[in-house]
């Protein structure tokens, strides 16, 4: 069977969705993974069957979820696509610009760093060993 697309509803009907906290468990587990079997909600989630059943109607009529049926089991995947125009409708609301993260790495422990004025500098050699690793991390506030 083909998956299911269904146009996602206006951003207040996708909060009404996400606002249940299992619904949110879901959201989380299946952003996890390209495509999630209903046996596996049904072994992690705190609820019966027919509650996960309740919760993934909400999410697919919210048109955040799409649905697999293959033989007797359903699969259902995150429309992330969805989540991303739902982000990109409330950075409209933000007032300032919206900020762009990087995705570069860090140099190797012991490489030159460039400043921002051009210069460089050898970056301190046991300090930054246990950060080479790191992500960058933005922090949003208004």
């Amino acid at each position: 069977m083909a998956v299911n697309i269904r146009s996602a509803k206006p951003p207040d009907e996708i909060f009404k969705a996400l606002r249940d906290p299992v619904r949110w468990r879901i959201v989380a587990q299946m952003a996890a993974v390209d495509e999630l079997a209903y046996v596996t909600l049904a072994d992690t989630l705190p609820v019966v069957k027919p509650t996960i059943s309740h919760h993934m109607k909400i999410l697919y009529e919210a048109g955040l979820i799409n649905v697999r049926k293959s033989g007797r089991n359903l699969y259902y995947s995150l429309r992330r696509d969805v989540l991303h125009n739902l982000i990109d409708e409330l950075w409209e609301l933000a007032s300032t610009p919206r900020p762009v993260a990087s995705k570069q790495t860090r140099p190797a422990v012991g490489q030159r760093r460039t400043r921002v004025d051009g210069t460089t500098r050898q970056p301190a050699r046991k300090a930054r060993a246990t950060h080479e690793n790191a992500e960058e991390v933005i922090v949003l506030t208004w």
